[in-house]
């Protein structure tokens, strides 16, 4: 039986949840849904440039889990960027900080 997912801290939300190509096929439906704990792992690593390390202590998670957070959400991102793939961001198994600063 596989150990329960432990909540991850988020002190950011995405000030967007949906994102897609302006000028996208219609035909094209498929989005990619990326979760709230990957957008923080994208946040901090990439925005703030913290080290997977300190993005672990801030998601109060190991630092292999954060590795595997950022790199699902880095190859979501780069779905939608080379196939112009739509993105929305929700769900996820986190819990907000106490007067999350963004």
């Amino acid at each position: 039986m596989p150990r329960p997912r432990k909540c991850r801290r988020v002190c950011c939300m995405p000030g967007s949840q949906s994102f897609g190509p302006l000028d996208g096929c219609p035909a094209e439906h498929r989005t990619i849904v990326m979760t709230v704990d990957e957008f923080e792992a994208i946040r901090l690593i990439d925005l703030e440039g913290l080290s997977q390390e300190e993005c672990a202590n801030r998601m109060a998670v190991a630092r292999t889990t954060a590795q595997a957070i950022y790199s699902s959400a880095r190859v979501k991102l780069a779905e939608c960027l080379v196939k112009g793939t739509r993105l929305s961001i929700s769900g996820g198994d986190y819990t907000l900080c106490e007067g999350a600063p963004c």
